[in-house]
């Protein structure tokens, strides 16, 4: 579908040299294979030449059309991650960058990186989760650092909408035929808003239940046997009540009196949603490399659940962890 250039969009003056540029996060709207490939191979062709590391993360479908640019020299520079794996829950995405940075960047040195994290077919679930992603990436990354990244949307596929929050959380805006910054982008304020809003309803009534310290392992119980009912193997359904027996207790540790636990079964997920009034005002919480020493178990979650959204306002704190069926 088309989407038109903001009226207020102006070109942007040459960028200084790349030693002397800080954090760059950018959109990059394409409508074709071409227009992809156009955009993308020379943005990593110039990182190789200038000696920058170079992470792309795209779909596998995306990725071949990057590499059928490349020549095996310079494919052979670039750290390709499959982003339907590494994005599948898209808290794991910070994290992933965070690595790439302390391992082949730092201050002083370049790094460029593509990352994809909406992609045609994505639930709407997810959708939500990627957009909290890219604008907790204004958040994340030290403005000192000069990386840049660029992040492809597809306006073929995507809608309107998807379309709008890029332009909210990037900004700067790369078309086929232009460079400008985003008229509507709110930096991280925007990040913000959206960490401390309220989850969507979910439709239909739950299974219900209030734990108490006594009654933590309830909460794996309750878990185990709605992941039966619901006919989840038993890796997915061991991963997901363990996620939220772990975080339960880590919240009843923390000093929280109770919880709630709410348990939907629909076609498509087993979603298990915990609440307390346990109040978070860090945007990052769970997306931080722990220490060995640490135990986090929102960080665990995330990287055993099929997805996790995690939101806190000025009454408690909304975790729901969700298993595909």
């Amino acid at each position: 579908m088309p989407h038109n250039t903001p009226e207020e969009a102006t070109q942007s003056p040459p960028a200084p040299p790349r030693s002397r540029q800080s954090y760059r996060h950018e959109a990059f709207l394409w409508s074709s294979s071409a227009d992809f490939a156009h955009g993308l191979v020379p943005f990593i062709q110039d990182g190789i030449d200038a000696g920058e590391p170079v992470m792309v993360a795209l779909v596998p479908e995306h990725s071949a059309c990057v590499r059928d640019g490349l020549d095996t020299h310079q494919a052979s520079h670039v750290q390709f991650v499959d982003m339907a794996k590494l994005g599948r829950n898209p808290s794991q995405i910070v994290p992933a960058w965070q690595d790439f940075l302390t391992s082949h960047s730092g201050y002083g040195r370049p790094a460029r990186g593509i990352g994809e994290p909406i992609w045609a077919g994505r639930r709407a679930e997810e959708v939500l989760e990627c957009q909290l992603h890219e604008a907790l990436l204004n958040v994340a990354v030290d403005p000192e650092i000069p990386f840049w990244l660029v992040c492809p949307y597809d306006l073929e596929s995507l809608s309107d909408s998807a379309i709008a929050e890029a332009h909210r959380s990037h900004p700067v805006i790369i078309r086929q035929d232009s460079y400008y910054g985003s008229p509507s982008y709110e930096g991280w304020a925007h990040a913000d808003v959206m960490f401390h809003a309220e989850l969507p309803p979910m439709p239909g009534q739950p299974v219900e239940f209030t734990f108490t310290a006594g009654q933590v392992d309830d909460v794996f119980a309750l878990l185990a046997t709605e992941g039966v009912r619901a006919g989840l193997w038993s890796n997915q359904l061991i991963n997901l009540a363990t996620a939220a027996r772990r975080i339960a207790h880590d919240w009843l540790a923390g000093g929280a009196i109770s919880g709630m636990i709410r348990i939907w079964d629909h076609p498509r997920a087993l979603t298990c949603e915990l609440a307390s009034t346990t109040v978070v005002n860090d945007l990052l919480a769970g997306r931080r490399t722990p220490r060995p020493d640490d135990d986090d178990p929102l960080w665990w979650a995330n990287r055993v659940c099929d997805l996790v959204q995690f939101r806190s306002t000025s009454i408690g704190t909304t975790i729901r962890l969700h298993a595909w069926k």
